[in-house]
């Protein structure tokens, strides 16, 4: 053998031997439901998919639906609904492929389907109208919804709302997903993630280790990385203005 196969050998292996090393597999979904579910009568089907759905507060009062943003999950509202839950019902789910929400058995992770699910979900709970809290992607289902049912919204609340174009993600066109974001169905070290995260948290001692772990097993919970991108993929955005104008109820930036 020559010293050039040797050495060419010898990279193959150690890429090989990196390439175990960074491998991130699903995690077990009984397991992250036993440690973030609380009641399993949380888990309940709606428009055809298995959601993880929290409500808590007043039956009878009025209700608040919250919708999380991309890569995110209910969790995220937590201290909300801790703040609320005294006067409202406060109603939280993962949307169809996040957080503990099985994925969408259609395929589907457009906005019209968004739609539906949360259609859906509001029929479910026997819920005839509710304020909407949303955040970036969920703002932007939040207001979407909003337009598409007046007469079951009372309040809009949007936190960084999405739905404009921006540099990379025009009208008319899906997003430009760059391929190292394709990696990450294989590759999504811990410490990627968290640095990833920090940008959004001004307070950097929020990000704690308890976040951090809860973020990324969210994100290993099998199908979840999938359908993250198949989200990605198929959004594609129109000009929101004259959805906007339809919307009656009250909003609040």
């Amino acid at each position: 053998m020559t010293r050039r196969s040797k050495i060419a050998i010898a990279i193959v292996l150690v890429a090989i031997a990196a390439g175990v090393g960074l491998w991130t597999p699903d995690k077990d979904r009984a397991q992250l439901e036993a440690t973030y579910v609380d009641d399993k009568t949380d888990l309940i089907m709606v428009a055809g998919v298995r959601l993880h759905v929290r409500a808590t507060g007043p039956r009878n009062a009025p209700a608040l639906v919250m919708l999380h943003g991309f890569g995110s999950s209910l969790q995220t509202w937590q201290p909300w609904a801790e703040a609320l839950e005294r006067e409202y019902r406060v109603i939280r789910f993962d949307l169809p492929g996040s957080g503990l929400s099985a994925v969408d058995p259609t395929g589907d992770y457009r906005d019209a389907r968004s739609l539906q699910v949360l259609e859906a979900l509001l029929d479910t709970l026997r819920v005839p109208r509710a304020t909407l809290i949303g955040n970036s992607m969920g703002g932007r289902i939040a207001w979407a919804f909003a337009a598409a049912y007046p007469s079951r919204v009372t309040r809009l609340v949007l936190i960084s709302p999405d739905g404009f174009a921006s540099p990379g993600f025009e009208y008319g066109k899906a997003a430009e997903v760059p391929a190292s974001m394709t990696l990450m169905r294989y590759v999504l070290p811990k410490w990627l993630l968290r640095t990833s995260l920090k940008p959004a948290y001004a307070n950097p001692a929020v990000m704690t280790d308890a976040l951090a772990t809860r973020y990324y097993d969210m994100m290993l919970v099998p199908g979840a990385r999938e359908a993250m991108l198949a989200r990605m993929q198929q959004t594609v955005l129109t000009d929101p203005i004259p959805a906007l104008r339809r919307i009656q109820a009250p909003t609040l930036l």
